[in-house]
């Protein structure tokens, strides 16, 4: 609107001003054309010297409205004839007066000839300006007030367009950017305003709208890793529970709250037994499997509403159970979570069974801070599965120095092979109908130079739970063949019975070892028998069987160790490869004093028959134990009746000492 007013008044300025330069210049030319029209009477009259013609011609000036003086006079200025009129009165004279003047006077000499110079007189004639100033005037002011009034007329026409299309649609886009949420700039996006799809508007709307898609989704995206960030910090990616950080928190909240309440919490660390050999044999896929799975039971069967469950790492999981009534109430629960975790899972088309060490903590009475709490149910369960396997334990005060001692034993045991700290000694296996030394079940001893000698029971475990086992194993495996290479090469063919770990067991290329093994000593496969335990093929019960098989179909024989303390069936005899059943010592050693130990022994001996097995009798130690099977049936015994485990040099002293003894007595 400025802009229109101030170019309206300029180009109006400058019409009037043209204007007035044409006004001044009419009023020359109407002096120029009157002073025309009377110049030859005025020359007349001033030449005939006639005052009369010369008043005449003054008079007939005065016709003009606008003539305000007129005088012919002689050439020394003495009028001939004259005549005034006063000047026009007019209101605007103060504004016309300073442009044009308040009168103008043109002088013309008067001459006969316009070539001759001489002058015989003047014509001297007054304007008054005020006419043509009025006229000029009066179309001045119609000019600038047309043209103020187109100017703000087009102003006004102007500002509606623009408000139109240009400032109530840019209004309104403002107003809908204000609406965005910069939080989520791309929930309520800019509407294009109507008729604006194509135009410049339009182009910056979906422009600004590209602009805020873009920012949302670079927000969403910034948010998604920073929640995939946090998840991968707080959770466990492979079964979603809380990580181990994220668990102490959890931890924290429910140390308080039971403080609060006054009830006592449990802290149950489980470890999955031996789950380094299940990836070794059925691959890590296999195993994290069988993690999710394991996950997924123990979170659907104990429900979370008084649970608490993470991922430590590994193998391990942790559970809280809150709101305990009492310690039998833990002990209820961990029993259900070992029954959870040891059912037969489908895996990869694959029958898998597991199971678990578990340890337990108390609050408050074993610890009151959650770091504390929960190094004392992972030291139990470690010290649990140097035990055995699928049970649980309770913390105890002495766990420390339990833990630091096994962590000393794992070390020297780490070292035993190469410092030739292990040897073998055998046992004679005796056949109860002809009395006579068949074989020797090889066993190993470990000569600690500083603990002296540490009992099998209790370093076994430890080197299968940290994998020298496979390592050691082999080198039983190797003397023992050695040594029945030897007996054989001096005239005493025995058959070596070797204990196959259920880690060696797991072992791809155990089979090749073991027929390498035979072939590097040159003896032959049916002076060899393995003895496995129940728990040795529960794992992989088809790979396990597989692998027996293929070792018997070379010649070996194989034997179920500790029969009838495991989980055996006759489903699984049915399907393994198994020549001779050893009945467990336990039941030997109070037979006949113990009905039950008895029935056991009996059922056992009979199921061989039945099963067309022969059944070895381990600890026999009297001559009423002795007798006793030997009537019931079973064919083979061994035990410190007819000898201790001896070194090889007792052994061949034994061996014959006891052939010549039984026929001395036949004699």
């Amino acid at each position: 609107m400025t802009v229109a007013l101030i170019s309206g008044v300029i180009v109006s300025a400058v019409q009037v001003v043209l204007d007035a330069r044409r006004v001044s210049s009419d009023l020359d030319s109407q002096a120029a054309q009157t002073i025309a029209m009377v110049k030859d009477a005025a020359t007349q009259a001033v030449f005939s010297i006639d005052d009369e013609l010369a008043q005449q011609v003054v008079d007939g000036l005065f016709a003009r409205e606008a003539l305000h003086s007129a005088r012919i006079t002689h050439p020394d200025g003495e009028p001939l004839g004259s005549r005034t009129r006063a000047l026009q009165d007019d209101f605007f004279r103060p504004l016309t007066d300073p442009i044009f003047g308040s009168e103008r006077t043109f002088r013309t000499p008067l001459t006969r000839d316009a070539n001759s110079s001489a002058i015989y007189g003047y014509l001297n004639v007054g304007y008054d300006t005020a006419p043509l100033a009025r006229v000029w005037l009066n179309r001045a002011t119609v000019t600038f007030m047309s043209v103020i009034a187109t100017a703000l007329i087009l102003g006004m026409v102007l500002f509606y367009v623009f408000h139109l299309l240009l400032t109530r649609p840019l209004l309104r886009i403002v107003h809908s950017v204000k609406q965005v949420d910069p939080a989520h700039p791309d929930d309520r996006l800019v509407p294009i305003p109507p008729g604006h799809d194509r135009d410049e508007l339009g182009l910056w709307v979906n422009a600004t709208n590209n602009l805020l898609v873009a920012i949302g989704d670079s927000q969403k995206r910034h948010q998604e890793a920073e929640d995939r960030v946090s998840r991968l910090s707080r959770y466990d990616q492979l079964t979603g529970l809380p990580s181990r950080d994220t668990f102490m928190e959890l931890l924290e909240r429910d140390i308080a709250d039971a403080k609060e309440r006054n009830h006592a919490l449990s802290l149950s660390v489980i470890g999955i037994d031996d789950f380094k050999s299940v990836n070794e044999q059925c691959g890590f896929r296999v195993g994290d499997l069988i993690l999710q799975t394991v996950a997924d039971r123990l979170t659907s069967k104990l429900g979370s509403t008084r649970f608490t469950f993470a991922r430590l790492g590994s193998d391990q999981f942790v559970v809280v159970e809150r709101g305990l009534r009492d310690g039998f109430q833990a002990a209820d629960t961990t029993e259900r979570m070992l029954e959870y975790i040891g059912k037969p899972m489908m895996v990869e088309n694959q029958t898998i069974a597991v199971t678990a060490t578990i340890g337990v903590a108390l609050y408050p009475s074993d610890a009151q801070l959650p770091d504390r709490l929960l190094q004392s149910a992972e030291q139990t369960m470690m010290l649990a599965k140097q035990n055995g396997r699928a049970y649980f334990q309770f913390y105890v005060a002495s766990i420390d120095q339990e833990i630091r001692d096994r962590k000393q034993l794992e070390k020297d045991l780490s070292q035993a092979l190469t410092n030739h700290q292990f040897h073998l000694v055998y046992q004679p296996q005796i056949n109860l109908e002809t009395k006579r030394v068949i074989g020797a079940e090889a066993l190993l001893r470990w000569e600690h130079p500083e603990r002296g000698l540490v009992p099998p029971d209790y370093f076994i475990p430890v080197a299968e739970s940290n994998g020298s086992i496979v390592e050691i194993g082999q080198w039983v495996l190797d003397q023992a063949c050695w040594q029945a290479a030897r007996w054989s090469d001096e005239g005493t063919p025995l058959r070596i019975a070797v204990n196959l770990s259920a880690v060696q067991l797991r072992q791809p290329s155990i089979v090749n070892d073991i027929l390498e093994t035979l072939a590097r000593h040159n003896i032959p496969a049916g002076r060899l028998e393995l003895e496995v335990t129940e728990t040795s093929f529960m794992t992989n019960l088809s790979d396990a069987v597989e692998k027996l098989h293929r070792l018997n179909r070379a010649g070996i024989s194989i034997a179920v160790d500790d029969f009838g303390t495991g989980y055996s069936s006759l489903t699984y005899l049915k399907q393994m490869p198994v020549q001779h059943l050893k009945i467990d010592k336990q039941f030997i050693r109070d037979l006949l004093v113990n009905e039950e130990d008895t029935r056991i022994a009996n059922t056992i001996i009979d199921l061989g028959r039945s099963l067309n097995l022969s059944v070895v009798a381990e600890g026999v130690e009297t001559a009423e134990q002795e007798y006793y099977l030997s009537q019931r049936g079973c064919k083979l015994a061994q035990g410190y009746y007819f000898s201790r485990p001896l070194p090889s040099k007792e052994f061949e002293t034994f061996v014959k000492g006891f052939h010549q003894k039984f026929v001395e007595n036949n004699v």
